[in-house]
């Protein structure tokens, strides 16, 4: 069995490899440059490195090597996407078809481009679905009264905002929206948002009402939570089944150490046994 990764930046490449290797799949990596670690290439029985854009190298590269099904993992910092691009002349006609470069637009008319070609796009967690998140309260503090009202407010506001397609998490304070994820991606959110707040706010990350479950699900690790705590966001809140955690163990013990809390909520906050009246 053979199974392609398009590599970003980040541990999913990694990750995603060895359970791949273990499942008894032969990894083929097209690994973005500036953006995928050397390691991916240790995991992996060929590794092309290319630049955003490169289009028909990377088809070229998947075809030549017998491999038709091929999963997004790993991010891709999104203001390289207009700094380090080299389009084909197969990327211009891609990009000349498009009104916008929001996220969703972009990654699921790019899909369609790789399934034209012969090319199957896969779901991220098809082989490691165990690190979506699951309900329940994480972490042994519970949000405070404020943490909560925030909690439930933020998260009807970011569902709005994955609307939208303008981003994936926002950080609340006091009963207000400090912050609104952009093109700076999460960790500058979160700075942006800690620093206008009192030390006590909630950083709510949630998939988007027209998430592609294939790719860009929202995701988070313990360097996530360090970020929060260097900001003074104490409060994380995600989606159950709609979010990817790294270091989850690591995650929770740092959380406890530094009195943090983690909500993961199934279906709405105000249903949440934690957040709201169920």
């Amino acid at each position: 069995m053979k199974v392609g990764i398009i590599a970003g930046n980040g541990q999913f490449p990694l990750l995603f490899s060895r359970a791949a290797k273990e499942k008894g799949y032969r990894v083929y990596a097209a690994a973005i440059k500036n953006e995928a670690v050397a390691e991916v290439e240790e995991q992996c029985e060929k590794t092309e490195w290319l630049h955003i854009g490169q289009v028909k190298k990377l088809i070229r590269f998947f075809r030549s090597n017998g491999v038709e099904e091929v999963v997004l993992v790993g991010g891709v910092t999104k203001t390289n996407i207009f700094k380090d691009i080299r389009p084909d002349t197969k990327a211009v006609a891609f990009l000349a078809r498009m009104r916008h470069t929001h996220d969703d637009t972009i990654l699921s008319a790019f899909s369609r481009l790789l399934e034209k070609e012969g090319l199957t796009v896969r779901s991220s967690t098809f082989l490691v679905p165990e690190i979506l998140a699951d309900a329940g309260l994480w972490t042994r503090k519970k949000p405070n009264a404020a943490q909560v009202k925030d909690m439930q407010t933020g998260w009807h506001i970011a569902k709005e905002i994955g609307r939208l397609d303008v981003g994936q998490c926002l950080v609340m304070g006091g009963g207000s929206v400090l912050a609104v994820e952009a093109i700076d991606g999460t960790d500058a959110t979160i700075r942006r948002g800690g620093g206008l707040g009192t030390g006590d706010a909630v950083l709510i990350k949630v998939s988007k009402p027209t998430q592609d479950m294939r790719f860009d699900v929202p995701a988070v690790g313990l360097a996530t939570l360090q970020t929060m705590k260097e900001s003074g966001v104490t409060g994380l809140v995600l989606e159950a089944g709609h979010a990817v955690v790294f270091d989850r163990d690591a995650m929770v013990a740092y959380a406890d150490e530094h009195g943090m809390t983690i909500v993961v909520v199934d279906g709405s906050p105000d249903t949440c046994p934690i957040l709201g009246t169920g």
